[in-house]
């Protein structure tokens, strides 16, 4: 068993690693800073969104974070995110959690 497990085991990417089209992400690092979120209109209603600096031992992104997952985490938290994607914003990568991602305080 543990040897299936090994062949199933994705490794953590670094903020280095990251492409434009990068998908499936699990990362470590911690959320450097955290401004005030603010409130947008989407076609399910008002939301909050915000973009925090993400960083770890070799570099930083922006990471975007909605409603929930702003509530999950603080400036300075270690946090390790799954199942996220990298993605071109304003001439700019941008990391995001996917719909069945996580983002959870270490």
């Amino acid at each position: 068993m543990r040897f299936i497990q090994w062949l199933y085991y994705m490794p953590e990417m670094t903020v280095k690693e990251l492409g434009p089209e990068a998908d499936d992400v699990e990362i470590e690092g911690k959320i450097a800073e955290l401004p005030t979120p603010r409130a947008v209109s989407t076609r399910y209603g008002q939301k909050r969104i915000v973009t925090v600096v993400f960083e770890d031992d070799t570099g930083s992104i922006d990471l975007t974070l909605w409603e929930e997952e702003i509530d999950a985490i603080e400036e300075g938290a270690e946090v390790q995110i799954t199942g996220a994607y990298v993605r071109e914003w304003a001439d700019d990568i941008q990391l995001n959690i996917g719909r069945d991602g996580n983002i959870e305080a270490k």
